[in-house]
């Protein structure tokens, strides 16, 4: 606790009086102590000769590491340093110029171009995926385009064409899509909305399916812990979810859907400026239905659950002449998905053992808010507030299982963001709050409890030099049931050359695990849920799960024959303190969760190469290994359904007149397969799946950039895993499970659609 007021403590100084080197100042004011001026530069291409001011270039007493910046207008004031007598004045792109200090209080600075050009025109071919150079955190930028090579009807399906991410089925009934990162699965991945979190708790794994596809503008991907600025929670990634902008979107844009499976799907976004040029809104509006009941293996099970799902988003947007920027918006999202056996009637056959089925209902609301101050003279410096809440409610039926879950949330994040002496060291801090009340029943037993966890933090940022950069963070939080706990991370990045760069990461991460929720398919099975917790007040009895990830990332840039590569390594491992185990192994008819008792890691290694082979033809070629183990019940054994090694090709044509063709093969080996030995012998699965290829193809066609049509086929080779649910036809017996997944549950799947934009 000492150590939680002293940084709180902190950070209110830091609130209350910043960095004195970023306060405004008036510049007719003179002091004795310091010294004033002013940094411009002659711009010899304007016919006025006009002399323009240099923003945040750097002003140091030479020899020294007393140093300040220059505001919007080029003005600088900097205290006296005694035996001092010269400035350096430096500004990327300048001569540097050493200014010998004389009479008088304000002086000023001239900075000549380094170099002087003739007018050229760069022509800078815009990649799909993008990944900066100059970030200390390897952060894949994946963009409309990228997303655009598949059908991307949500979240969890935006990663087909991206090595990075698994994306499997987490059972053969719910049809919900999960993604893994470094092996781990996706609640092990902080998942942002616009930099504020959104999904997690009981949505963990099931909210990927809450974002339409056509709402994304871009995502930005890394791996291994990300920022403290956005909490503790990150410990296999960060993925973060950018919508389209009011004030940038196109004024209407409308996508149709449709595939073979009986899938639906309408999505229409609408933009709108008010004339003041302050205020902008945008409404994005997604449906979704399906009612074609399909049994492709006649497994007497349908293959895809029934359909009706309406989600809305109503945002507005802000931006003041002066200081002032704001947005806020609200989310509503409606499902209900139906499936089990063909015939069941969820009316009369729920709870019951006439046949088997499946009904999930979800009732959610959203609403958020951001607002910002930032200061013109001095615009390094800003001060934020993020705020959110959540009212999530479901109704889950499972054969004669049933789980009702409601969470509340709120959130708030207050942001600080200035320098240290001049703009080569700029830092982030504040304070934030996480709210979360859980109450949940499956069958007859209640899983309640209230998480309140406040914190601080403070990260700094070290941008001196192109060679050399890095971002060092920590924070502390207390957790009303776990108590204190604090996070650090670091990031480095060194440029090799011009063309390579090498980073490397570390930090810890911390989560409470809901086992049920994130756990979900296992309940399509009659595996008996067994939690290992004991009488505290902590959720489930169960401890938080705790972990250390580490990562050395190597990027390089190459031209071969005038056409532009990149190859990527990047080596990452995670060490469990504590991880709340789900074994599956001591029983087939039972799960068991309780906290780690030996070792768990996770090993991550991966080569990629991207090159655009022949002109207009880009190539994306990947392998991947991991070396995910866990002691379950005192033996350590590979984590099952993850796959030790991946291949992954990525091809995409692009002629002149709009034809796109896509492409992706996806190779994936050998999956551990839980324990089955005990169960009768027609009940019994091997120790291992084999391996399998899967290959998606899209082709599209635009006109004039306003509309488009896309036909395209999911798993063309039509690999399926044979009998995906065990003693299908006796679902209420002892051995029925839907939740052995190691492959694909569904056949080749042929769709269509169309999008239109008026910009």
């Amino acid at each position: 606790m000492k150590l939680i007021k002293a940084i709180f403590g902190f950070v209110l100084l830091v609130f209350a009086f910043g960095p004195i080197q970023a306060q405004d100042h008036d510049h007719n004011d003179h002091d004795e102590n310091f010294i004033e001026g002013i940094v411009l530069e002659k711009n010899e291409s304007n016919a006025d000769q006009k002399e323009l001011p240099l923003i945040a270039a750097n002003v140091y007493w030479l020899g020294t590491n007393v140093g300040v910046a220059t505001d919007l207008e080029g003005h600088f004031k900097i205290k006296k340093v005694e035996g001092a007598k010269q400035l350096e004045v430096s500004y990327v792109g300048y001569k540097t110029a050493v200014y010998e200090v004389e009479e008088g209080h304000h002086i000023k600075v001239q900075l000549e171009s380094e170099v002087m050009m003739e007018e050229v025109e760069v022509v800078h071919k815009k990649k799909s995926t993008e990944v900066s150079y100059l970030n200390p955190l390897k952060t894949e930028n994946i963009g409309e385009k990228e997303l655009l090579k598949g059908a991307c009807c949500n979240l969890s399906e935006s990663f087909e064409t991206s090595p990075s991410v698994d994306v499997s089925f987490t059972d053969a009934v719910t049809g919900t899509r999960q993604i893994q990162m470094l092996g781990l699965s996706g609640p092990y991945t902080q998942i942002t909305r616009e930099n504020m979190p959104s999904i997690r708790g009981l949505t963990a794994v099931t909210g990927l399916t809450y974002v339409p596809g056509t709402w994304i503008e871009s995502i930005q991907l890394n791996k291994g812990t990300g920022t403290v600025v956005n909490g503790f929670e990150s410990i296999a990634g960060q993925i973060n979810v950018e919508l389209r902008k009011p004030e940038e979107a196109e004024r209407v844009y409308l996508n149709l859907y449709a595939n073979e499976g009986g899938r639906l799907e309408a999505n229409a976004n609408f933009a709108h400026r008010f004339k003041d040029k302050k205020w902008s809104t945008a409404l994005l509006l997604h449906a979704k239905k399906n009612t074609v009941e399909n049994d492709r293996n006649n497994d007497s099970f349908l293959d895809n659950p029934l359909t009706n799902q309406f989600i809305g988003i109503n945002r507005w947007k802000y931006i003041g002449e002066k200081n002032l920027r704001a947005q806020f918006g609200v989310k509503a999202t409606l499902i209900e998905n139906v499936g089990g056996q063909v015939g069941f009637d969820p009316n009369k056959d729920i709870l019951t053992d006439n046949v088997w089925g499946m009904q999930q209902k979800v009732n959610r609301l959203e609403g958020w808010a951001k607002i910002a101050l930032v200061f013109p003279k001095t615009p390094w410096r800003s001060v934020a507030i993020q705020m959110s809440g959540v009212n999530h409610e479901q109704e889950n039926y499972f054969g004669l299982t049933n789980y009702d879950a409601d969470q509340k949330s709120l959130y708030a994040n207050l942001i600080y963001q200035g320098i240290l002496g001049n703009t080569n060291h700029g830092f982030k801090t504040g304070l934030s709050f996480q709210y979360d009340d859980y109450r949940q029943l499956l069958n007859k037993v209640n899983y309640n409890f209230v998480e309140t966890i406040p914190g601080a933090y403070f990260e700094y940022s070290f941008n001196k030099s192109d060679k050399f950069n890095m971002v060092a963070g920590i924070r502390a939080d207390h957790h009303n049931a776990f108590g204190a706990f604090v996070t650090p991370r670091l990031h480095m990045r060194y440029a090799i050359s011009d063309n390579t760069v090498i980073r490397a990461s570390g930090g810890r991460g911390q989560r409470t695990a809901n086992v049920i929720s994130e756990n979900m398919g296992m309940l399509a099975s009659n595996r008996f849920f067994n939690i290992h917790g004991d009488s505290s007040d902590k959720p489930y009895g169960l401890e938080a799960e705790v972990a250390w990830n580490y990562g050395i990332n190597l990027n390089h840039e190459f031209q071969l024959d005038y056409r532009a590569g990149r190859i990527g390594v990047d080596f990452y491992r995670t060490n469990f303190e504590n991880q709340i185990v789900v074994d599956l192994d001591q029983n087939p008819q039972e799960v068991h969760f309780y906290n780690l008792d030996g070792q768990s890691f996770s090993n991550s290694f991966q080569i990629q190469l991207d090159y655009e082979l022949l002109k207009r033809v880009d190539v994306r070629l990947a392998y991947r290994w991991y070396d995910v183990k866990t002691t379950y019940d005192g033996e350590l054994l590979n984590k099952p359904f993850v796959a030790s090694n991946r291949a992954f090709l990525n091809v995409g044509y692009e002629t002149r007149d709009n034809w796109k063709f896509d492409a992706t093969l996806n190779w994936q080996g050998q999956k551990r397969i839980p324990f089955t030995g005990s169960n009768p012998v027609e009940f019994q699965l091997p120790e291992n799946s084999p391996s399998f290829v899967q290959m998606n193809t899209q082709v599209s066609k635009g006109w004039k950039d306003q509309f488009e049509i896309y036909v395209g086929a999911e798993n063309l080779l039509n690999f399926r895993q044979d009998n995906p649910i065990l003693a299908a036809s006796e679902p209420f017996g002892d051995y029925f499970d839907s939740s052995l997944i190691w492959g694909p549950v569904f056949g080749r799947n042929i769709y269509m659609g169309l999008r239109y934009r008026l910009k």
